[in-house]
């Protein structure tokens, strides 16, 4: 019986091709014995002016019509000309700032080279299925990546000057009016008609006064992930001109006098107080503000890795490892969107003035709080601290510290610094979730 059927199937199968209809017949023949198509003959100078066609070179040269952007939005004729060579004009000032100037390279450096590929013709770097789109797809448009920098910045947090001085979180506090300040700015400059800003927008905008890029990439995906680019560079840039934008502030609310101020030294922290304290941040978030807890709750748990001295393999992973791979990825990420069609418009230039007034509104207010508070405070506080109430750490600290010895050299004020400085953090991020409890 097996052979039977063997010999069954074996007959169907020699069978098959002439069960094709007549027709069926006809098209495979025609198919087997149709003539190639002749060949053309191709000068050189035709070949090298199809390669030609195929260049970026061509495509900056001779911008056509309908031609759209990685993520299919079509582009004018001067965002795929002139408008790329500006942008790699800006892209290599970017360079300049990181490479010669040493401003912020781990961010700016990897910014820089995410918009210099962006902006390539005909690769396509920023679509979908581009290297740049998919990394922005990956953890920008879910904002991962943001809560990734801030785990580990919390890692690498100290709350001890804060706990041992916890009046200097007023400081924080106070540093905040730029984001606020900056939003209301943004929302007059829109209502007269030179740029147009919706609420989301201006919101977005605002939080570049706190001098916190992560915040900034986390609330712009939120609200306005079409200002993307021109936040977070505005955000990382004035974070890297600290120590240029600061101290001539520092200096004109400050007399002499003030800035020579020597401050006591705070009282030592116990180790109990700093593993409490980013639970008691948690339980304060729950109960007033959830909408700011993916940020302090990314926050608290490296910090609170941390301060339990347990788990030392995954706070040094945060503090190197981990922030150093989402750095590459979150810079090359928001580089894709350095666009020349989304950056250079009249709304995005309005983004880098309101930001750089934000960021000196910010400084400004910390700085007269700290005088303020000098003024009733039974122990010396030297308003210079002030200024580091925004959330540009270390950088802002150090920078107070290198103003004050200018002026007395004997005066260490960096630990005294940090307390505001860590306190703005906590504030931006908190301003944050206001911002997004308000918006979204």
């Amino acid at each position: 019986m097996k052979k039977f059927l063997l010999s069954i199937v074996l007959v169907f199968t020699f069978l098959m091709p002439s069960a094709l209809s007549a027709s069926e017949h006809e098209v495979v023949h025609a198919a087997n014995t149709a003539a190639p198509a002749p060949y053309k003959e191709r000068s050189v100078t035709d070949l090298f002016a199809g390669l030609f066609k195929t260049t970026g070179l061509n495509a900056i040269l001779f911008p056509k019509d309908g031609v759209k952007n990685g993520r299919g939005k079509e582009m004018t004729k001067f965002a795929q000309s002139g408008g790329r060579v500006i942008m790699f004009i800006i892209i290599f000032l970017l360079f300049y700032l990181a490479v010669a100037k040493g401003f912020e390279p781990l961010l700016l450096l990897p910014i820089a080279f995410g918009g210099l590929l962006a902006n390539i013709p005909i690769a396509n770097m920023t679509g979908p299925h581009g290297m740049l789109g998919i990394i922005y797809d990956m953890g920008i448009a879910n904002e991962f990546f943001p809560l990734l920098i801030f785990m580990g910045v919390g890692a690498m947090t100290d709350f001890g000057p804060l706990l041992a001085n916890p009046k200097t979180a007023i400081l924080g506090g106070a540093a905040q009016f730029g984001i606020f300040g900056s939003l209301v700015g943004a929302a007059m400059l829109s209502q007269s008609g030179i740029v147009e800003y919706s609420l989301k927008q201006c919101s977005a905008i605002s939080i570049i006064g706190g001098a916190d890029g992560p915040t900034s990439i986390f609330i712009a995906t939120a609200l306005a992930p079409e200002m993307l680019g021109a936040i977070a560079v505005a955000a990382y840039s004035y974070m890297a001109l600290v120590p240029v934008i600061q101290p001539p502030i520092m200096k004109a609310l400050t007399t002499e006098e003030e800035r020579k101020i020597k401050m006591v030294t705070g009282r030592q922290v116990n180790k109990l107080e700093k593993l409490l304290f980013p639970l008691v941040i948690i339980i304060l978030i729950t109960l007033l503000l959830p909408d700011a807890a993916p940020l302090m709750g990314a926050f608290a748990f490296g910090n609170f890795a941390k301060e339990s001295g347990v788990v030392d393999r995954l706070s040094n992973e945060m503090q190197n490892s981990l922030i150093n791979i989402v750095t590459i990825f979150l810079g090359l990420g928001v580089g894709g969107t350095l666009q020349a069609d989304k950056f250079l418009v009249a709304e995005s230039l309005g983004i880098m003035v309101i930001g750089l007034l934000a960021f000196a509104a910010g400084t400004a207010a910390g700085v007269l709080m700290a005088k303020l508070m000098n003024k009733f405070s039974k122990e010396p506080i030297n308003p210079l601290i002030g200024a580091a109430g925004v959330s540009a750490v270390p950088m802002a600290a150090r920078v107070v510290s290198k103003v004050g010895q200018e002026y007395n050299k004997s005066n260490i004020l960096l630990m005294h610094a940090m307390g505001p400085n860590v306190a703005g953090v906590i504030g931006s991020a908190v301003a944050a979730g206001v911002l997004l409890s308000i918006f979204k």
